[in-house]
């Protein structure tokens, strides 16, 4: 890999895959930004996940990989380039199936909770709500460029799965959740 520093970046400018300059501030650079903060957040997430859960771990870290897919994606949303790798539909199923599984040892949500608890699952929670932010990002996108159905459903997912995931990290932490009030 060649230097991290190129100086091409220093007038505000960057390139997406294909080589096209665009502004920093653009939407196109908002939504790659977003994903990669909330794929840098899931390291915390998984460096906070107690070590009991590696299970849990491994399925974040496959998430983190998937998020390099969607954040190439979107990078390629002004070319025709063909070689970039597409999220594939078995990815949000590995989500759904995950979330299914975790749901079925919570107790049903009758209430609104408040995102504490855990270091983990706190974390979980955060990175719920960065998703939530990249996913209303990426759809602004979407209304400039065509956007695979499949990262649009994968982020909803995610945001879900995330949020499920702080429940249950809490729960097999012994934390009792804490319900939202008036």
């Amino acid at each position: 890999m060649p230097k991290i520093y190129t100086k091409t970046g220093d007038s505000g400018k960057t390139s997406l895959l294909g080589g096209k300059r665009v502004c920093k501030s653009c939407i196109e650079m908002d939504a790659i930004g977003e994903v990669d903060e909330l794929n840098a957040f899931l390291g915390v997430v998984i460096e906070e996940v107690e070590e009991d859960f590696k299970q849990e771990k491994n399925k974040l870290i496959n998430i983190q990989r998937c998020l390099f897919v969607v954040g190439a994606n979107l990078a390629a949303v002004q070319t025709e380039l063909k070689n970039i790798p597409k999220l594939k539909s078995s990815e949000i199923t590995k989500l759904e199936k995950w979330i299914d599984k975790m749901e079925k040892e919570l107790p049903p949500l009758k209430n609104f909770i408040l995102p504490t608890g855990k270091e983990g699952a706190v974390y979980s929670f955060y990175a719920r709500a960065i998703c939530r932010r990249a996913e209303r990002v990426m759809v602004g996108l979407s209304e400039k460029y065509k956007i695979d159905n499949n990262i649009k459903k994968y982020l909803n997912r995610l945001s879900d799965c995330l949020f499920v995931l702080g429940r249950w990290l809490n729960m097999n932490s012994g934390i009792e959740e804490i319900k939202w009030t008036k």
